[in-house]
């Protein structure tokens, strides 16, 4: 047999109901996000004595294709169900922050999973045998077209002294994708009587807790320090280009880095920057992340130094889309073991 496509599947512990969604991934295309298509397939029992089922979406945060639905319908048999859940408009990316290397349990972030179970009511949860849970996300994938290219120009004058100091920086590009390098052009035309004695360059991640006014953190993810032309001394200019790489290889045990909502048994990767349609369209229990590279003149102890920032997007593309098989009838069905924590 052939496989045509995968399905994903997991049952309640007593074996009563089982789950079944056609993919884990669900993209937020700004201007919406697609719908969760899935099938129910209930024990005969549950059907004959007219139990009630009961399906939520639910967000935890902590500080198909139609015709491969109808193929799943007919493969289950009458005792399958089919439903749809939609995101809310505002629904915060899936995002998990790093732990530190001593800390245990559960990560603080924003997770996704559908949960169906048996009950009288809407809120009878107490029959956790026949609950199942299945951990999805929800993503966001680069745009396919490129930005304004960033640029930036900062100056600096000095008290009881002439002339200024001139920083302009340049990105190659707006919008980088993972393991991609950035090429930063940096340009010194010093017209002061000061002296530049280093440059440094950084990537910087920002993450804003929405639920907290003080939730704004900076995270230096690549870094890189040359004194290559420098002294840069009073009446000289330096054009430079320096390269950076924003990966989580050099990053792995630092606490608070921002990664992309992962499933489990999948490897981590920095979280991609959150697009937003309007900077007021903000889910209070969202976690915002950006990026930025900075660049810094240093000009010793008494001149202090002059800095300029430029955003970036740095974002997963879009994979290309599954093949069709048109004449293969074949489906994988990959069971999801239960676990201790009900978003697996």
């Amino acid at each position: 047999m052939v496989v045509n496509f995968k399905v994903f599947k997991k049952c309640s512990p007593n074996g009563k109901i089982s789950l079944y969604l056609g993919k884990r991934d669900f993209i937020d295309y700004l201007s919406g996000v697609e719908p969760i298509d899935g099938v129910i397939l209930l024990d005969q029992n549950y059907i004959d004595t007219g139990r009630k089922i009961w399906g939520q979406l639910i967000c935890s945060f902590r500080y198909g294709r139609e015709e491969d639905e109808e193929r799943l319908l007919k493969k289950l048999g009458p005792n399958a169900i089919p439903f749809t859940f939609n995101f809310p408009q505002s629904a915060p990316s899936s995002v998990t922050l790093q732990p530190g290397p001593d800390e245990t349990g559960e990560p603080c972030g924003v997770s996704y999973f559908v949960k169906i179970y048996s009950g009288e009511t809407e809120t009878d949860v107490t029959h956790k045998r026949s609950t199942v849970s299945l951990g999805i996300r929800k993503i966001q994938y680069a745009p396919t077209k490129q930005g304004r290219q960033p640029c930036t120009i900062v100056r600096k004058d000095f008290l009881l002294s002439p002339g200024e100091l001139e920083l302009e920086v340049t990105l190659d590009k707006q919008l980088y994708h993972h393991g991609e390098r950035i090429a930063v052009n940096v340009s010194v035309r010093n017209n002061s009587n000061k002296v530049v004695k280093k440059i440094k360059a950084l990537v910087q991640q920002g993450i804003d807790v929405v639920i907290f006014q003080n939730g704004q953190f900076r995270t230096v993810i690549d870094a890189v320090e040359t004194q290559d032309g420098c002294p840069i001394s009073p009446g000289s200019n330096l054009q430079k280009v320096l390269y950076l790489k924003p990966e989580l290889e050099n990053n792995k045990h630092r606490r608070g880095v921002a990664l992309d909502g992962r499933l489990k048994r999948e490897e981590a990767e920095l979280a991609s920057s959150t697009l937003l349609t309007s900077p007021d369209v903000r889910d209070s229990f969202g976690i915002i992340v950006s990026y930025a590279v900075k660049v810094k003149l240093y000009l010793g102890a008494l001149g202090g130094e002059l800095s300029a920032e430029l955003p970036f997007i740095f974002m997963r593309p879009k994979p290309s889309d599954r093949l069709k098989l048109t004449n293969a009838d074949g489906m994988l069905i990959e069971n999801i073991p239960q676990e201790k924590t009900q978003e697996n």
